[in-house]
């Protein structure tokens, strides 16, 4: 069994459940995010999710952190922790976001990754007149997207003729100094997703959902040919830990009754969402807070039943828990403190003074 590995989202639009909440201003600027990622590496988080909007899909009048500057000013000032930066193919020609992951690459000494997400917020295509391709046609788009990039990233000579791509003979440099390429991880449920996710990823990511509905879409996607090394695993989720499941369920009740104040922004939400998208088909069916699935996951309880829960989904196959919280920083902090230990991980260096300047 793969080892365990915990990663947070970086806060690149605010606060995950509620965004009314006094206990967590909103705050998605560059000092917050560059902070809370250096405290998430200090204290032994090994991945950091950089999600990539161009405007913020939920309140257009607030703040969006740019993901790909963000991810290689993360690269330059972290040492440790894995920087996911999401990426939506239509947005970049391939041969540009290749360039842009190798160049991260080579400022984070081979600690990048891209996440292949495939759109959902009509708008932000639409109002820049930018073409929304129909959702399996996104998914035709964004294959032959990655099979140019992951060969791009590895540093080959690279000649396409495609439906969608002309390349002729380009090669990149500098690449394959680290590794081969940087590791890439897909997002999404759908059939093209898993087939995708099969055929070209390193790592699926399940959105946050029960036990047994993970376990059969890793037994779905395990089961498919792969041409490389065994597929691997991660799943959102959010999660709310306390001494007793009394005092977590309450801080639940807490941010369910916050979040029902965001309900206008999420109406306009859903209004810009292709109804196509599987994610928000299954979120539809649950109760949560958080995004991606949030507290759907079940990590809401004692430390103790936190913990289990989490051994579950790792014994099912899940190898990293990419996690929010609310607030923050502050239950980051708490479940180093209090799950780290329970599961095994090993407690994290003292902080660096690099942290302790960032504060």
């Amino acid at each position: 069994m793969s080892k365990i590995r915990f990663g947070v989202w970086a806060p690149v639009h605010g606060p995950r459940a509620a965004a009314q909440d006094p206990l967590e201003p909103y705050d998605a600027s560059w000092a917050h995010n560059r902070a809370t990622v250096l405290e998430a590496e200090a204290l032994g988080y090994e991945a950091t999710l950089v999600a990539q909007h161009t405007a913020n899909p939920h309140f257009a009048e607030r703040d969006q952190l740019e993901a790909w500057t963000a991810a290689a000013a993360l690269a330059a000032v972290t040492s440790r922790i894995e920087i996911i930066a999401a990426i939506k193919p239509a947005l970049y020609h391939p041969v540009v976001l290749a360039k842009m992951a190798l160049q991260i690459e080579e400022i984070s000494g081979g600690r990048f990754a891209i996440n292949l997400v495939n759109a959902w917020n009509r708008a932000e295509f639409e109002r820049a007149g930018l073409p929304f391709l129909d959702h399996d046609e996104r998914y035709a788009y964004g294959r032959e997207w990655l099979s140019i990039v992951e060969r791009l990233t590895r540093g080959e000579t690279v000649g396409h003729r495609g439906a969608y791509f002309s390349i002729d003979g380009y090669k990149l440099s500098p690449a394959g100094r680290f590794r081969p390429r940087p590791r890439i991880y897909l997002g999404g449920e759908s059939e093209p997703a898993r087939a995708l996710a099969a055929d070209h990823s390193d790592v699926w990511f399940i959105n946050g959902q029960a036990l047994g509905a993970v376990e059969a879409l890793i037994a779905d996607v395990s089961a498919r040919p792969r041409r490389f090394e065994p597929l691997r695993f991660g799943l959102a989720a959010f999660v709310i830990a306390r001494e007793t499941e009394a005092e977590a369920q309450a801080e639940h009740r807490r941010l369910i009754a916050l979040a029902e104040q965001d309900k206008p922004a999420k109406a306009i939400q859903k209004a810009n969402t292709d109804p196509k998208v599987v994610m928000f088909q299954t979120m539809a069916k649950q109760s949560f807070v958080g995004t991606n699935g949030g507290t759907a996951a079940g990590l809401v309880g004692s430390y103790d039943q936190v913990a289990e829960r989490i051994d579950a989904f790792h014994r099912a196959g899940v190898e990293l828990f990419m996690l929010q919280f609310q607030p923050l920083r502050s239950e980051m902090r708490r479940f180093a403190e209090q799950i780290f230990p329970r599961v095994g991980k090993t407690a994290a260096a003292p902080l660096s003074s690099r942290y302790s300047e960032a504060r």
